[in-house]
């Protein structure tokens, strides 16, 4: 299902921005960092979902353009049968993120759903967007285009929050293989969660609102089905027609009331606070993937560009900066075997010969998967949730304070390098400083791991099927 979250620059501390939040899928996630490309005329990119996805359809060639951008994003291997791998969003080298967060179609689109469907998924979109735009309005034109041109392969609809320092945009896509979407602007004073992706009350005279974008035959396509009379209404209800019905759901209410609390403190929103909102255990669980922070300033060089990653949920794993400027991710982060969809029957060994190798590196393999570790972790700290959480908590927010007290400086000295012209020396610089964080980042995990382990054998707690934490919302 995922959660995002976009806050406007003039509510924030720092005058940036913010996209964050978590993906909410069971496999594996990892880190990925991919450079600037360019690519031949004649090249395409394989697109859409194949007869064995949940709704089924069939994969596409679409034409790939000349150059896509440097980008970071985290990448896993299972949703609903939508081939792997696949990406929730990232931050690209122009200071556009994104997001894709569910947002189930209604009943009577997805019973339209042609099973031959075809057209870019869910994670295309947002994978794209990455690669190409260039502002968060650029990244909803796009989709809106691709989707004219290509259609939309859905597994019953789904959203994108995208962003970049000005502005904000919910972008809902619909099952029912009609070429509906809409998008809503967020200003700088706006925040909005997602989960799932929401527009409710929207004008009837669409085309040319500053503040929405859709295609022409977004409401006379309910007019036509006969689920709305514009002669009785004043707005349409883009929820109640064409989405789950239920409005805002109580953890995006409670979220955003909390978020507007902190804005309106005198000191605004910090970044801590952000990390907050992606950590808190009242809406972060098991099922979140990861965590994800990304600041968008007005000006920064874009090596500079920073996005925030915890490898599985951020109730267990403290927050670490990650470069656009990196030439390396570490090997703790890459894509692991544990909970890899398909590993379980392949093997680093080759006497079963090539079809039944895995295409993870065995020297990656030999290294710990952090996403495996802060997994351990978070089941110890849920185990026992009354008398540790809110002591690792402290810890996890000690050592994000930490960071964020030296990245000013890395800042300073990697924008000096790059102004020398030493552009391998400011990668150089980024890089050190990133790995040296995610390497303490995951010892950190793991030293805990094993304080909370020993506190639960000498302790004797519960060894039952009981699951326990904290209550959540969603």
């Amino acid at each position: 299902m995922s959660y995002a979250f976009y806050i406007g620059n003039t509510l924030t501390a720092d005058g940036n921005a913010y996209l964050a939040g978590y993906g909410d899928e069971p496999s594996s996630h990892w880190l990925e960092l991919v450079p600037r490309q360019q690519h031949p005329a004649n090249a395409t990119i394989t697109v859409g979902v194949t007869p064995d996805a949940i709704m089924p359809g069939k994969l596409s060639d679409i034409p790939q353009v000349s150059e896509t951008a440097r980008h970071l994003r985290v990448s896993y291997t299972y949703y609903r049968g939508v081939p792997a791998p696949l990406t929730n969003g990232g931050v690209n080298e122009y200071g556009v993120a994104v997001r894709d967060v569910w947002s189930t179609s209604s009943a009577q689109l997805q019973a339209l759903t042609p099973s031959g469907q075809t057209g870019p998924n869910y994670s295309d979109l947002a994978r794209i967007v990455l690669e190409r735009a260039k502002s968060a309005r650029e990244g909803v034109l796009l989709i809106g285009e691709l989707i004219v041109k290509h259609g939309y392969a859905t597994y019953g609809g789904n959203s994108h929050l995208i962003a970049d320092h000005n502005e904000g945009w919910v972008v809902i896509e619909f099952a029912g293989g009609a070429g509906l979407w809409i998008a809503e602007r967020l200003g700088p004073t706006d925040i909005r969660a997602s989960r799932p992706g929401y527009i409710g009350q929207v004008p009837l005279d669409l085309d040319n609102h500053p503040s929405f974008l859709a295609p022409s035959h977004f409401i006379q396509f309910a007019v036509d089905q006969g689920w709305f009379d514009p002669t009785a209404h004043d707005t349409f209800d883009v929820n109640q027609i064409y989405g789950d019905g239920k409005g805002l759901w109580e953890g995006q209410a409670w979220i955003e009331t909390q978020l507007h609390n902190l804005a309106a403190r005198p000191e605004k929103i910090s970044i801590q606070d952000v990390m907050w909102a992606v950590r808190t255990p009242t809406l972060t669980t098991d099922t979140a993937g990861y965590g994800q922070v990304v600041p968008l300033p007005k000006t920064k060089s874009p090596l500079l560009q920073t996005l925030w990653h915890t490898a599985s949920a951020a109730t267990a794993a403290p927050f670490a900066p990650v470069f656009i400027g990196n030439t390396a991710i570490p090997l703790e982060y890459q894509k692991h075997r544990y909970l890899t969809v398909g590993e379980e029957s392949l093997f680093i060994d080759l006497r079963k010969g090539v079809d039944g190798l895995s295409d993870i590196p065995q020297h990656v393999e030999a290294h710990q998967s952090a996403f495996r570790a802060v997994k351990r972790l978070l089941y110890h700290v849920f185990r026992q949730h009354e008398e540790m959480l809110a002591e690792v908590t402290t810890l996890l927010n000690g050592f994000e304070a930490q960071a964020l007290s030296e990245i000013d400086a890395i800042y300073q000295a990697a924008e000096a390098l790059l102004q020398l012209d030493k552009v391998d020396a400011a990668q150089q610089l980024l890089t050190y400083f990133s790995t040296t964080e995610l390497t303490k980042s995951l010892a950190l995990v793991e030293t805990v791991t094993r304080y909370l382990e020993a506190r639960s054998t000498y302790l004797k707690l519960p060894q039952d099927n009981t699951i326990r934490g904290p209550e959540q919302l969603w």
